[in-house]
């Protein structure tokens, strides 16, 4: 069923479903509360009762007085489970999981674990796209793309400051810094074309208002991910990437966001040739509550792959994210290496893999557009994750290989936590690298 199956569709907005606000019970906690426990209680059942859900308020009333993990914090979270009808065996599951991880992780303070715990109700209660979590993720993105935002918009805003009209000049400036953030020769052609077209004969009045135009033009360029029919479970997906990407930590937190849909997921260890990437990936799987299946150092990676899928179907497992090597210097050995794979889970499941996932690191800039090209040579690649967006100057290279590729960039690592792998929204990241 997942995690607060019960209550997800409450928050849905669609036309055709009924505007009736869900009926907040009052349930008593177990302990007769004091009046400070009733002051907050009323406050979040208030918010509760809104027409919209508002996370973050939620949270700001559940957590008052609380400044770390214990007893106050799960009997908090009880009764906002309770308000909310949730099946006492889900709320159990759900606490015990992120008691268990605050174990594993050695946190206490609230400080050290508010935005996980926020970032898994989101996840649970299928509120990501709503209105403060959007807000929330935007600022972290911000943040991310700081590096990159400050060497593009700040060089565009210089631009259009000593610039009186839009002549060939100013053209050819903003094609040269559009290259030099790495968003690559033919997109930065490309989006000065199209912005030329737009704002022909016109002047340079309202700064603002021409940096809103590239944004939405240059959000364009981002082809969206294709509407799938969800397959019968088991969701294969295959994971591919050079060494030093972030593959192993990406798996974990996209297994992550599956558990925390109430989504069993299995994790199989196809690198094979490193005895320590087996290990790691082990370790990952236990963070992320996911099964893992391995074998031996050495052994083939197809057979992996295919006992993985095997063991998936027999346990009524959801997902299976299939991990795979990623030894550049052997570049034939490797691509024939996945092929082999690709065609031994094929045979035992038709249509698997269902997706398969490139993860490039955005630090690498322009070579990531030629890790790009180097795997759509051999294989088809379904979507791109770009990972360690937080820490570069280079974003822009994100344009470049969405432009040439034509490949949907479906997700993007902001950090090293589970919670920093985010949904890709091309609006927003033009909206945060442009200011």
């Amino acid at each position: 069923m997942g995690f607060f199956s019960k209550i997800k569709n409450l928050w849905k907005s669609d036309a055709q479903e009924t505007t009736e606000k869900p009926e907040i019970k009052d349930k008593p906690s177990p302990a007769t509360p004091d009046a400070q426990e009733q002051e907050w209680q009323a406050a979040l059942k208030q918010s509760l009762a809104a027409a919209e859900p508002r996370l973050s308020v939620w949270l700001d009333h559940l957590l008052q007085g609380v400044d770390s993990k214990g007893e106050l914090l799960w009997q908090r979270l009880y009764f906002f489970f309770d308000a909310l009808e949730i099946p006492r065996e889900e709320a159990e599951d759900f606490v015990a999981r992120f008691s268990k991880w605050l174990d594993d992780m050695g946190y206490t303070d609230l400080e050290e674990f508010r935005s996980e715990l926020q970032y898994r109700l989101a996840l649970a209660l299928d509120l990501e796209d709503e209105e403060d979590e959007k807000s929330r993720l935007f600022i972290k993105l911000s943040h991310g793309l700081s590096k990159t935002k400050a060497q593009l918009s700040r060089q565009i805003d210089q631009l259009l400051s000593s610039s009186t009209s839009f002549d060939e000049a100013f053209w050819e400036e903003l094609e040269e810094i559009l290259i030099m953030s790495d968003v690559g020769h033919k997109a930065a052609t490309e989006l000065v074309q199209k912005l030329r077209t737009e704002v022909s004969g016109q002047s340079v009045d309202d700064p603002q208002e021409f940096k809103q135009l590239l944004g939405k033009e240059l959000a364009a360029f981002f082809p969206r991910p294709q509407k799938r029919i969800k397959p019968d479970p088991p969701e294969v997906i295959l994971m591919i990437g050079v060494n030093g990407v972030g593959k192993t930590t990406t798996i974990a937190k996209l297994a992550h966001r599956d558990r925390m849909k109430g989504r069993r997921v299995m994790i199989a260890a196809g690198d094979t040739f490193r005895a320590a990437a087996i290990e790691q990936l082990g370790i990952w799987a236990e963070r992320a509550d996911a099964e893992f299946y391995a074998k031996s150092h050495g052994a083939d990676p197809a057979s992996v792959a295919y006992e993985a899928l095997d063991k998936a179907v027999a346990e009524g497992t959801d997902v299976l994210y299939v991990d795979t090597a990623g030894r550049l210097h052997t570049k034939s050995d490797l691509m024939q290496e996945l092929k082999k794979m690709k065609s031994v889970m094929q045979k035992k499941r038709p249509g698997s893999p269902h997706r398969t996932i490139l993860v490039l690191d955005a630090t690498t800039g322009q070579n990531a557009m030629s890790q790009t090209e180097l795997f759509a040579r051999e294989i088809n690649i379904d979507e791109i994750i770009l990972t360690k967006l937080d820490g570069t100057a280079k974003g822009g290279v994100m344009v470049a290989i969405a432009l040439q590729h034509q490949i949907p960039i479906t997700f993007i690592g902001l950090g090293e936590k589970m919670e920093d792998l985010r949904p890709f929204e091309p609006e927003s990241f033009a909206r945060a690298l442009l200011g």
